[in-house]
């Protein structure tokens, strides 16, 4: 079993909004901290949203826009995506951390464009 599997990305236009999904199952007991990251063209791998033992963090960047949710007692996460802009373009990566061990996903794309 694959440990972590996203999914929810697509196209969207500038100002829609998307919901990805992050099943990280397959990684067995319980991780306490979960969060996405995201690469966009040319750029750096950078932090998106977090929960990290219930407390929840965002980048300055979507801060407003998006929305982390964990589902109650289970490994699966979700982002909830609003008022789009083209910079959010990029492949969406969900990673989980159980102390000394860390999964990630292969991503899923994200792409805002008219």
């Amino acid at each position: 079993q694959v440990p972590v599997v996203e999914s929810g990305g697509g196209l969207v236009q500038p100002g829609g909004s998307l919901r990805l999904s992050c099943d990280a199952s397959g990684a067995g007991l319980y991780v306490n901290n979960m969060g996405w990251y995201r690469q966009g063209p040319g750029k750096q791998r950078e932090l998106v949203a977090s929960i990290i033992s219930g407390s929840i963090n965002y980048s300055a960047a979507v801060k407003g826009r998006f929305t982390i949710a964990r589902d109650d007692g289970q490994n699966t996460v979700h982002l909830q995506m609003s008022s789009l802009k083209p910079e959010d373009t990029g492949l969406y990566l969900c990673h989980a951390r159980r102390g000394a061990r860390d999964w990630w996903g292969q991503g899923t794309q994200v792409t805002v464009s008219s």
